[in-house]
């Protein structure tokens, strides 16, 4: 009974503000869409996708911070400071040099990134100002949130939410101020979500290297980031390349949904943009204890104590499935609501978006899940191969093709389609429960 107290205890100081800082981030990506909607369906569409190149940048990010997770989480469980700095500069060395390869793409091709996602001229030419613009912001991104998932891995969760949380507020405020013309300031719509952004990230990054300053916490140490422990470095790449593919495989297929729905027309893609800002913000707590999980079985592990971490796993699957469960009545409740906030959508959007959000409840469920076991519970043991080879075949020997062949060869309703691409999360469950009954995943990865 106190190990169960201590354990929830433990989890909801994680949780609960990674779970508040992915609220807000995902309000902010809500607030973008949500203000340009009201002022016409195209710039909610041409935003909408504009924004998925971040998406993309994203999940290198976040096989980055998983990779960091795994060794930072169990060497801090071993008190090994120095260990988590030399991690912190690997991870660091990597994400600028990815965050570079970005600027330089969104800068100078945006129209040829737009292009990948739709053939809609007018949305081409409303996104390519907002890449431009937002593109400064995937540099101080690429400091920045490495540095804010260590500090959640050396006992500075909190410190990180406030962070995190006071970029957010400055986002908003800057959308709303920038978006519409407020207070004296032009009326710059997509082009002021864009600046909003880039300032935002700004201020998250001097607040993060200002924090870097203090002598008492694990810091970004010139010397670790100019040259490599052989060691760990190997380490870092063994865990986290598996990650990385399993981050690209799956985030490159969610991607072609967007390509897919964006080939269905304006009310498609205007409806699946308000269904995935839903998904997103309701995903918050699911997404949060995914996080968590990694850092609290991760530093069992590292300690040593490999059954309470079998114990903490196996406590974590109960809680993922109970907010999978709430999360889907969560949407199911909300959806007259949602329909009321959607912005200026046309009546066969309003249709459409009805009939996502029903979908986008059961989804809710294995999203839950899959976070919490596979990016979660199994990244904290090292066990990251399993991820990648179950979202290679969800992905794109099942999901992609078939989305694929219902829109364009079969040409079946946009709904049906919609249906189908999002099968992904429940058919990947009976693999992932099976997998996780062989508890390949307990295992302690730190060296002397």
């Amino acid at each position: 009974m106190k190990d169960m107290e201590q354990f929830y205890k433990k989890l909801w100081i994680l949780v609960l503000p990674i779970a508040l800082q992915n609220l807000l981030s995902a309000i902010v990506s809500a607030s973008d869409a949500l203000m340009l909607g009201m002022l016409d369906q195209q710039s909610l569409s041409a935003i909408s996708l504009a924004t998925q190149v971040q998406f993309v940048l994203s999940l290198f990010f976040a096989a980055l911070t998983i990779g960091t997770t795994i060794l930072a989480a169990q060497y801090w469980g071993k008190d090994n400071k120095e260990a988590v700095e030399k991690v912190l500069a690997i991870a660091l060395r990597l994400s600028f040099l990815i965050s570079v390869v970005f600027f330089i793409a969104a800068l100078f091709f945006p129209g040829l990134l737009m292009r990948i996602f739709t053939n809609d001229t007018k949305l081409i030419k409303l996104g390519i100002p907002y890449l431009r613009i937002v593109s400064v912001s995937y540099l101080c991104m690429g400091i920045s949130q490495i540095y804010l998932c260590i500090m959640k891995n050396s006992g500075r969760t909190f410190r990180s939410t406030i962070y995190g949380s006071t970029t957010v507020v400055i986002n908003l405020i800057l959308n709303t101020v920038l978006i519409f013309g407020l207070f004296g300031m032009p009326k710059l719509e997509i082009s002021g979500a864009a600046i909003a952004t880039v300032i935002a990230r700004i201020v998250e990054l001097l607040l993060v290297l200002l924090e870097n300053q203090k002598q008492d916490v694990v810091r970004i140490r010139i010397n670790y980031l100019m040259h490599r422990e052989k060691e760990l470095w190997k380490d870092f790449l063994h865990y986290t390349t598996p990650v990385l593919a399993n981050e690209l495989v799956w985030g490159c297929g969610f991607t072609m949904f967007s390509v897919i729905m964006g080939h269905l027309g304006s009310d498609a893609i205007a409806a699946n943009s308000i269904a995935n800002i839903v998904k997103n913000i309701i995903a918050c707590v699911c997404l949060g204890i995914g996080t968590g999980s990694g850092i609290l079985i991760g530093n069992e592990l590292g300690r040593g104590d490999l059954e309470k971490a079998r114990l903490y796993g196996d406590k974590l699957c109960q809680v993922a499935i109970f907010v999978g469960v709430v999360s889907n009545l969560i949407i199911l409740v909300g959806i007259p609501i949602i329909l009321r906030c959607a912005g200026n959508l046309t009546d066969q959007a309003y249709s459409y978006l009805r009939f996502m959000l029903f979908i986008c409840g059961y989804y809710m469920i294995g999203k839950s899940i899959n976070s919490t076991v596979i990016s979660g519970i199994f990244c904290a043991g090292g066990d990251t191969k399993f991820g990648f080879l179950c979202d290679t075949v969800t992905m794109w020997v099942v999901i992609v093709p078939l989305g694929a062949i219902a829109a364009f060869i079969l040409k079946l309703p946009v709904l049906m389609v919609y249906f189908l691409l999002n099968l992904d999360e429940l058919i990947k469950l009976p693999a992932v429960y099976h997998h996780y009954k062989k508890y390949n995943w307990v295992k302690n990865l730190t060296k002397e």
